[in-house]
């Protein structure tokens, strides 16, 4: 069984326990005059604190590109949850040693786990750290107590957002008109300036980066993959089935992103029949694998399996290297895919893909835009009163089909032209 707090429960935290340590850091701040940055200062340290949400995490890629370039690899460093530092290890953006890991397997292993993160980072003498998480408050805290000379991170300078304190050196509005890519490259980016001249930025936004890394699985991996595929009832790259997968799942951070489970089901069986040479796999966490298996008893096709729980993380992305397509909701694997070839179809309802869709060309986001949506931000810290997620429910069953046939039939033209390519050479 997971020991981990589960989201809820580090959200409850955050806002009854994080407020008031907030507080009281910002009065021990102002009595004290201490944790001002250095004028002129410049970074040689620069730590990342980022705890939650993987997919984010692959957002911040170019930010971090961007660190580097600034006081080099061997100097980045990223505080993250234990099960969230997979994704920076795929990365390969800093060494595997600078990545510090906080467990919570409890409310007090989290302190302890915390502290010795602290501890770790004091030692290391780090001056510059940057609050990638909005509006979070142990995340602020952390951030002032690392001791770094200069702390980026964003500020409610009028109420805009919640409460955490003023703890930060370079003080950053946050704005709702740029990619969540172009604001952590802002982040990186006010550490070039005085602090009293922040929040203003007299210059252009970044440009959106569409730069990601490539997982290039190795030839072992593909064929640990394939023997998977096989024993959920896949007949193999020799029999040139391309594989669909359908990712149904939404982790519990934020229920509203489902799309219904019975519009899978609908959309399965017509991709199912539209192309005959056609795989479907299911995907989903280990937690979620009763539920998926039931989505595929519904399908009702030899030639649709569930995968829910049977992979690792590395293993998942192994799989979209060896699928042509990728449906989901709103979530980490949209994220994770995007360092990958595979196309995906993201759905977006309480959230827009204008501020979180992974910037590729292989992205396919489908939102419907309507009055309410999105309802969930960095100023509500993306909690909704919505119970009735019509947003996602307006997404038709045509509508992602329409788009699924465009992209596999676009992708197996490219793969058609590739093959007359090299038999003409």
């Amino acid at each position: 069984m997971d020991s981990r707090l589960n989201t809820q429960a580090l959200q409850l935290i955050d806002r009854w326990i994080g407020i008031p340590v907030c507080g009281a850091l910002t009065l021990l701040r102002r009595l004290t005059g201490g944790g001002s940055a250095t004028p002129g200062s410049k970074p040689q340290k620069i730590l990342f604190v980022k705890f939650a949400e993987q997919g984010s995490t692959v957002l911040a890629y170019p930010a971090i590109l961007r660190a580097t370039e600034m006081v080099g690899r061997a100097n980045v460093y990223f505080i993250v949850f234990e099960e969230n530092r997979f994704i920076l290890e795929v990365m390969r953006a800093l060494p595997p040693e600078n990545i510090i890991v906080v467990r919570h397997n409890g409310f007090i292993d989290l302190v302890l786990q915390a502290v010795r993160a602290l501890w770790r980072i004091w030692r290391l003498r780090i001056d510059a750290a940057v609050d990638l998480e909005f509006f979070s408050r142990s995340s602020a805290a952390l951030t002032f107590l690392t001791g770094a000379r200069s702390r980026v991170g964003l500020h409610t300078f009028f109420g805009e957002g919640p409460y955490r304190g003023d703890l930060m050196t370079h003080r950053l509005l946050y704005n709702p008109y740029l990619h969540t890519s172009q604001m952590f490259q802002l982040m990186i980016e006010a550490l070039r300036r005085a602090p009293e001249s922040l929040p203003t930025q007299s210059g252009p936004a970044p440009r959106i980066e569409t730069r990601l890394p490539e997982f290039a699985p190795s030839p072992s991996e593909q064929e640990g993959v394939h023997e998977i595929l096989r024993r959920a009832g896949w007949p193999g790259p020799e029999h040139e089935a391309p594989l669909i997968l359908l990712n149904a799942n939404a982790s519990d951070l934020l229920p509203l992103r489902r799309w219904p489970a019975n519009r899978y089901i609908e959309l399965a069986r017509l991709l199912l029949e539209r192309f005959p040479e056609v795989n479907i796999a299911l995907t989903g966490a280990p937690d979620e694998a009763r539920d998926i298996e039931k989505i595929g008893r519904e399908i009702g096709s030899a030639r649709c399996f569930s995968l829910a729980g049977k992979t690792t993380l590395r293993q998942l992305l192994v799989l979209y290297t060896l699928s042509e397509l990728l449906i989901t909701n709103d979530s980490g694997p949209a994220h994770f895919a995007s360092m990958t070839p595979i196309t995906v179809i993201t759905l977006f309802g309480p959230e827009t893909p204008l501020l979180f869709a992974a910037r590729t060309p292989r992205s396919v986001p489908i939102w419907m835009g309507i009055a309410c949506s999105p309802c969930v931000n960095a100023y509500n810290n993306r909690q909704s009163p919505c119970q009735d997620n019509v947003c996602m429910q307006q997404i038709t069953t045509a509508r992602v089909f329409e788009e699924a046939c465009k992209a596999y039939l676009a992708r197996d033209v490219k793969a058609a032209a590739f093959t007359r390519q090299t038999k003409n050479m």
